[in-house]
């Protein structure tokens, strides 16, 4: 029986949840920009520590998920988006904090610190709880929307949130963006007060390990395929530079709307087709992107593998993530979908180092072809996976 088209309602109730990642990724996009100046400019610091602060968020959002997930299973996800958005405000009152101390450059950053690790451990908690409260209010089938909706805020809360922090830094000062930090924070935590909860699910809660086991073969498909994007935005402007072309910036717009297009084009196919089916076709357009980039003789070509590697990777998650949810049960679908996105945020961590080292032995027009070859493995275990899953229900 083909999916049910998602209604109106449904659509308006997703939105009005992913708003809540959409505010946190927003915060989490301000400083992005403003923050490695003025650590090195300002507080006198060398450009490694302020690699250190900013890295020092995706560490504990990393490091935080598997809590996060337990939370939101144990104790509900409107609950874990309130105690999120308490510690995003708790974060720009921080930041606020260490902008008042620049005359004292130790206290200055080690308040910094201070706010940038409890950021991320904000983040961990409101982007799968806004999830689970979708999947836990209207049922399985929107297992996909809610994830493809997510990433949309995602992205669209951090291009909007890294020029807003410029604007803010050059005209009122670094201050500013702890405020409007706390102004962020507050707004969520009075839509996610006004929010009726969401019901627990009942069962059995698995320990990590089980979650990790059961989640590890998705998990590993989406981390190889995940390396071809961190090698895109890592080494796009170098690629250019190695090719002796001018525009490399559009490469990454064109992955962008690419990305951004397919989910809202596609808002119901996983739930049609199936998500391993999806993932797979997936795969195989990412991969065509890859080789095209490899393969580009001029920055238009290098343009539609951009595009072709946007349209493939933008549909893998949320596909995947409907398998990791059927794998682990619904007693545990938050801890599931912390530990998948754990393997995303690992991808995206190590790629640049894989592939650096790897230009500096086959060259940077090669790391492209690399990268293709890793998402065929990829491929290799959807494939796997599929089959076992049509096994399974015959």
């Amino acid at each position: 029986m083909p999916a049910a088209k998602p209604s109106a309602n449904d659509t308006f109730f997703i939105l009005s949840l992913v708003v809540f990642n959409f505010i946190s990724f927003i915060s989490i996009g301000i400083p992005l920009a403003s923050l490695p100046g003025y650590i090195h400019e300002n507080l006198g610091f060398s450009t490694a520590i302020a690699g250190i602060v900013i890295g020092a968020q995706y560490l504990t959002t990393l490091l935080c998920r598997p809590l996060a997930g337990r939370l939101a299973d144990e104790r509900g996800a409107k609950k874990t988006v309130l105690i999120g958005m308490a510690s995003g405000l708790l974060s720009g009152l921080l930041l606020l904090a260490s902008a008042l101390l620049e005359s004292w450059p130790m206290a200055s950053i080690a308040v910094m610190v201070g706010s940038r690790l409890i950021l991320g451990f904000a983040q961990s908690l409101i982007g799968i709880s806004a999830i689970s409260w979708g999947i836990s209010r209207l049922g399985a089938e929107s297992t996909a929307r809610m994830i493809s909706w997510n990433g949309v805020a995602a992205y669209g809360g951090v291009g909007i949130g890294a020029p807003l922090g410029v604007f803010l830094t050059q005209s009122l000062g670094l201050w500013s963006l702890g405020v409007v930090t706390m102004a962020l924070a507050s707004t969520g935590l009075a839509l996610a007060w006004r929010r009726g909860d969401a019901p627990l699910n009942p069962g059995k809660r698995l320990p990590f390990g089980k979650v990790l086991w059961k989640v590890a073969p998705p998990g590993i498909s989406l981390a190889l395929a995940t390396i071809g994007y961190g090698t895109l935005t890592a080494f796009i402007a170098l690629y250019y530079n190695a090719r002796g072309w001018d525009g490399a910036a559009w490469c990454l717009t064109a992955f962008a709307f690419a990305f951004i297009g397919t989910r809202l084009l596609c808002p119901n196919l996983i739930n049609r087709v199936g998500g391993y089916s999806v993932a797979m076709v997936c795969l195989v357009v990412e991969i065509f992107g890859l080789l095209l980039l490899w393969l580009a003789e001029a920055p238009s070509f290098a343009l539609a593998g951009s595009a072709l590697t946007g349209c493939g990777l933008s549909l893998l998650y949320p596909a995947l993530g409907v398998g990791v949810v059927s794998r682990v049960g619904t007693a545990n679908r938050s801890s599931g979908l912390s530990v998948f996105a754990m393997f995303f945020d690992l991808s995206l961590g190590l790629s640049g180092a894989i592939m650096g080292v790897l230009a500096a032995y086959i060259g940077m027009q090669s790391i492209f072809l690399g990268a293709a070859v890793v998402a065929v493995g990829a491929l290799g275990i959807v494939w796997l996976l599929l089959r076992q899953e049509r096994a399974t229900q015959s």
